[in-house]
């Protein structure tokens, strides 16, 4: 009867654990994941192209992990510029705000100049591992027929107020409607100070950049400009060449004094040793001193 029990239990582990698995082999159908190896896809002009019932969920709701017959669709969007470590890291928390979530992100085109052009910024995001979908026609503000559209959730952002034209947070109804969740801002790293750095090392970078081949045109230099970074090249070309000469100097001198102080150790002991072996031949108590007397 005992024996019936364990077996019993054994099996209804098994069972159990295989409903689990069976369950979520279902759930990968009913929601498949992106593969790492694969770049994210771009939002049809349609809309979201799932037939599933999109029914309105809840922060409580979807903090839980339900519903779970699909992922949580989250939004988040801005400029990109220069991908760096912020924009990996807000991206992360966007794709980690539920247990499944399926994060769809925008490209802002209307900040003016940048310096990744569009089509290198969104290179950048559908190679993010965090990135699951990307839209290319989302208004700048969102409107209740976009959110619709595109069967979206939640809006993920940092919680800083963003003016617009007539609107002194473009985020505000979003707030309101209870679908806004803020991500944190990475202190420390941003577009602007990565500009900023360059043009501080304005000099270093175009004389890298001259050195590597490319043309004082290409690098909207002047000719005596161009001129004045090649002399500073060669300069610093003959300052290193200098600075090796001297270490190699300095390094022929060392070697030079520890053989030095090595050929002195050495003669002192032979001499301590020619003149303990001259006192023993010679000294008052030997016989062949005896004999000389």
């Amino acid at each position: 009867m005992v024996n019936r029990r364990r077996n019993g239990s054994r099996a209804n582990g098994r069972a159990g654990r295989g409903g689990v698995q069976a369950q979520q082999q279902q759930q990968c159908k009913r929601s498949p994941i992106k593969a790492l190896r694969e770049p994210a896809i771009f939002s049809k002009q349609s809309g979201s192209a799932s037939d599933t019932p999109h029914d309105k969920v809840t922060l409580a709701q979807a903090r839980r992990g339900t519903p779970a017959h699909r992922p949580v669709r989250v939004y988040a969007d801005g400029i990109f510029d220069l991908f760096h470590s912020g924009h990996a890291r807000a991206l992360m928390q966007a794709k980690n705000l539920f247990p499944n979530t399926h994060l769809i992100f925008y490209l802002h085109c209307y900040k003016g100049y940048t310096v990744m052009t569009e089509d290198e910024r969104y290179e950048a995001l559908i190679h993010c591992r965090y990135v699951d979908e990307v839209v290319r026609d989302a208004p700048w503000t969102l409107t209740p027929e976009f959110l619709k559209k595109h069967r979206i959730d939640f809006v993920a952002h940092d919680d800083i107020p963003y003016t617009s034209a007539g609107s002194e947070d473009v985020y505000k109804h979003i707030k309101e409607a209870g679908m806004f969740v803020a991500t944190q801002r990475t202190e420390g790293i941003s577009t602007s100070d990565l500009i900023t750095r360059i043009v501080r090392d304005y000099d270093v970078y175009v004389r890298r950049n001259l050195q590597r081949g490319y043309t004082a045109r290409e690098l909207n230099v002047g000719f005596i400009n161009e001129k004045k970074y090649r002399l500073q090249e060669q300069v610093d070309r003959m300052k290193e060449t200098v600075r090796t000469v001297e270490e190699k100097s300095k390094h022929l001198v060392h070697r030079v004094e520890e053989k030095s102080h090595d050929l002195i150790y050495k003669w002192e002991e032979k001499s301590r040793e020619f003149i303990r072996n001259f006192l023993e031949l010679f000294g008052p108590d030997k016989a062949w001193v005896n004999e000389g007397h």
